[in-house]
């Protein structure tokens, strides 16, 4: 099973943890990295370098981030590693639920890929989807 390391701004990767958790049950092999104002960079590389070690299990490492240019995401880029380490951006609900299911029967770079893919799926305009329903 690879490892997911969530690094966010504030504590969202941790209650997003806590809220799958609440429907799904405990996700193992899921750590939080939280970034504020309180941690400096090299901290923070030093904090995500030891996360990676602690949730690698020799089939890579999947980080998700909360914005694409933001500090956690580009502090991640960082540890872009081919096969080792892998990181999609705009992290969110649909996408922990689905973590479990599928990361047991992939790789790291097509894991990475599905739950990228899953989690833009899960992005909706309720108002298309009620649209069609009723036919208007």
């Amino acid at each position: 099973m690879g490892g997911v390391l969530i690094v966010t701004h504030g504590k969202l990767g941790d209650e997003l943890i806590k809220a799958a958790e609440s429907i799904r049950g405990e996700l193992t092999g899921v750590i939080s990295i939280s970034v504020d104002e309180t941690k400096g960079v090299e901290d923070l590389k030093n904090e995500i370098t030891e996360a990676i070690k602690k949730a690698d299990s020799g089939k890579g490492v999947l980080i998700l981030t909360d914005l694409f240019g933001g500090t956690p995401s580009n502090i991640s880029l960082s540890f872009l590693k081919k096969g080792e380490v892998e990181v999609v951006t705009g992290v969110n609900l649909p996408m922990l639920l689905k973590i479990a299911e599928i990361r047991e029967e992939k790789k790291l770079a097509d894991f990475a890929e599905s739950i990228k893919d899953y989690g833009k799926k899960n992005i909706r305009l309720a108002t298309e989807i009620l649209n069609k329903k009723v036919g208007i």
